[in-house]
């Protein structure tokens, strides 16, 4: 099992290339569900989530092709209908194949998902949607067992809480179903208008696309065409760098980024004292003779995003006073807390809020990474850290960074992967 070593103190310098957004691409790999003929995805970040939703597709019978960070797929004789548990239980993200899957052969089985330990993120808005929708569900032996022999239908949907995956399974269950079906408090998340803008480009006429309230009309099971599509950038990747500039107090440059997905976080972190200089696609984040505490909610986009939470903690502890961190979407979502203070850190919790220290002395130490964003939380302390760190359990980290080590390495950061 791989680790990383990073001896702390170095300052970063350079520019970063951002790769595709993991959490876009997975959707749009499930969407080609509803295709024929090839599709071409671009722009695909190659870590282990997006190797595992191919996987997933071809054990279903899909075929692919791979070249450089594009993804040929053709569905035309997919024949299967399980996605099986050896495969589902090492993603949650697997559930995007429900929708899909239902709507275009009428049943499907789809094992319960695994994935990050950050807190209970049921699948019940799903199913329940896809009840109002005419299919009959059940859960037997860790399955879900869903079927609609005539199709599904057009209906009304409330979600009683924002759910990201719940909206793009039912925006992709509904592109086949028959009829209009209207969802009600729908996610606004980047990943999620990126999936309606390209089902809406190819036939399946969405309004509201990018608001809380999307009307999809349905094509009663009529495959589309979608020849080529680029995946949008990772806006959490380059959270993450930004968070890397800002607590070694160095510049760096983040090219292929969309500023508009940033807001939330530069926002915070000009809060915080830093200055940015922003291009048509890139972002150059600049030291701060002063940090600034914060107060930081978690909440859904165009809010504060859960999964930056992790890094600005890690942040926050090199600022100039006491900040308070609010996590309001998962319940065990503050894993990383102990890992930090066995370097050092001083932060009491409270329920969901913690307040962090600033001025902290970290000490490099032997961490273990407890989910994906936890992981970069850790690689953020070392850097700053006194002495050499090691984080174990890095296959969560893999799942969703792009070459992280490599990246940071040729930034100056003293870092590399080792084997245990």
């Amino acid at each position: 099992m791989d680790y990383l070593e990073i001896e702390g103190g170095a300052k970063l310098s350079g520019e970063v290339e951002i790769a595709g957004a993991k959490n876009a691409a997975l959707p749009l790999l499930a969407m080609s569900i509803l295709c024929k003929g090839d599709i071409k995805i671009c722009n695909l970040p190659p870590v282990h989530d997006i190797k595992t939703m191919l996987l997933l597709l071809e054990n279903l019978g899909a075929s692919y092709s791979y070249d450089e960070d594009c993804a040929t797929i053709n569905t035309d004789k997919l024949d299967k209908t399980e996605a099986k548990y050896d495969i589902v239980r090492k993603m949650r993200a697997s559930i995007l194949t429900l929708g899909p899957l239902l709507a275009r052969f009428g049943h499907c089985e789809v094992s319960l998902p695994g994935g990050c330990a950050i807190g209970q993120r049921p699948i019940d808005l799903h199913l329940k949607a896809l009840e109002l929708m005419g299919a009959q569900i059940e859960i037997k032996q860790g399955y879900v067992h869903a079927s609609a022999p005539d199709g599904l239908k057009g209906a009304t949907i409330i979600f009683d809480k924002v759910t990201v995956t719940g909206t793009e399974n039912i925006v992709m269950a509904a592109a086949l179903a028959k009829g209009e079906t209207k969802i009600i408090n729908a996610a606004k998340e980047p990943e999620v208008v990126q999936l309606c803008e390209i089902l809406n480009d190819h036939g399946i006429l969405i309004k509201g696309i990018g608001s809380d309230e999307l009307i999809i009309h349905g094509r009663d099971r009529a495959l589309l065409q979608i020849p080529e599509i680029t995946v949008i950038p990772d806006r959490i990747e380059a959270g993450s760098y930004l968070c890397a500039g800002a607590i070694t107090n160095s510049t760096l440059t983040l090219n292929r980024v969309n500023h508009s997905h940033l807001i939330s976080i530069i926002l915070k972190l000009q809060e915080m004292g830093y200055n940015f200089d922003l291009h048509e696609e890139s972002i150059t984040i600049k030291p701060s003779p002063k940090i600034t505490p914060i107060q930081i909610a978690t909440t859904e986009y165009p809010g504060f995003p859960t999964d930056m939470q992790a890094q600005f903690m890690a942040l926050a502890l090199m600022a100039d006073g006491t900040s308070i961190i609010e996590e309001r979407l998962f319940e065990n979502r503050f894993m990383h807390v102990s890992e930090l203070s066995r370097m050092g850190a001083k932060i009491s919790l409270n329920n969901s809020i913690a307040t962090v220290e600033g001025n902290a002395q970290l000490f490099g130490a032997d961490v273990m990474a407890t989910d994906l964003r936890a992981s970069f939380a850790l690689v953020l302390a070392a850097l700053v850290a006194e002495g050499t760190t090691r984080v174990h359990r890095i296959y969560h980290l893999d799942r969703g960074y792009d070459r992280m080590e490599v990246k940071l390495a040729k930034l100056g950061a003293k870092i590399k992967r080792l084997s245990e």
